[in-house]
């Protein structure tokens, strides 16, 4: 956690993706100028799901991971044990549907969310098929790798490629890494549906808060962006597609996703981001 919650204001709360931890996901974005503008005025609190912290130890044999569903039920926890009493949520991919359930779960909690490469759907029989086929032939870091960029990127972003992949497969243990992985490749369906005015407002599963979904336009997470944009409340949803921007865009384009949230959060009433 860094700095103190600032009078009624929301904690700012992240969540990584798999193979990364608040600092390879987060660094860059919150050392950024702009971002750190914006986080004199609230306090920023990083959660690294359970032993995907650099240095962590194995789990011992036999340990059962916690579900997506678990991960979520255990920020509440989090809060509590902080003495918090809201979040503005930014989560990346496994880290955005963690957050996405906890907003369904306890909507109070949450006042906004930066949903990043969000994917609402549970893995479909096709693409558990496909990562068990070349889960014979492709290492976990590989699979990872593929998750995070498009296979432009991964022939044309070489630099940025080669720090990511030494990170995944030096600083984060494997074995928690793989356990991370099955947890968020047998995750279900977030079971949203787009609200319709004057008829289900009140009873439809949806995200009651206001959500910026972010993605870079040569993503391998396009699709799934999109689709989550679908399900959503139209009046509450902003879906920003950043160009020349692949997998991790708060990695190559900080600046362009700090003034996005510099604007959403001013929508959200925190003008000039006063008490």
């Amino acid at each position: 956690m860094r700095g103190t919650p600032k009078g009624n204001k929301p904690v700012i709360l992240t969540y990584h993706d798999i193979g990364l931890n608040h600092k390879s996901c987060f660094n860059t974005l919150f050392n950024f100028e702009d971002m750190q503008e914006i986080t004199q005025h609230f306090a920023v609190v990083h959660v690294d799901s359970p032993g995907q912290q650099e240095g962590a130890p194995p789990f011992p044999a036999g340990y059962q991971y916690p579900t997506m569903d678990e991960l979520a039920e255990m920020l509440p926890s989090v809060l509590n044990h902080l003495n918090l009493s809201t979040i503005l949520g930014i989560g990346v991919g496994a880290g955005a549907y963690i957050l996405s359930r906890f907003a369904l779960n306890r909507p109070e909690l949450v006042e906004g969310l930066v949903l990043i490469n969000v994917d609402p759907c549970a893995k479909g029989w096709i693409d558990w098929a496909a990562s068990k086929l070349t889960g014979w032939t492709s290492t976990l870091v590989d699979t990872v790798m593929a998750h995070h960029f498009s296979s432009e990127e991964l022939q044309d972003n070489l630099e940025l490629i080669q720090t990511y992949r030494l990170h995944i497969s030096q600083d984060i243990n494997q074995d928690n890494l793989y356990l991370f992985v099955s947890s968020y490749n047998s995750r279900r369906d977030l079971e949203i549906e787009r609200p319709v005015p004057g008829l289900n407002e009140d009873t439809v599963n949806t995200l009651k808060c206001p959500a910026l979904l972010v993605v870079g336009d040569t993503s391998a997470a396009v699709e799934a962006v999109v689709e989550c944009n679908s399900r959503l409340n139209p009046t509450k949803t902003t879906l920003l597609k950043m160009a020349d921007c692949g997998g991790l865009p708060q990695v190559v384009q900080p600046g362009k996703l700090a003034e996005a949230f510099k604007y959403f959060v001013q929508g959200m009433g925190y003008s000039k981001f006063s008490p």
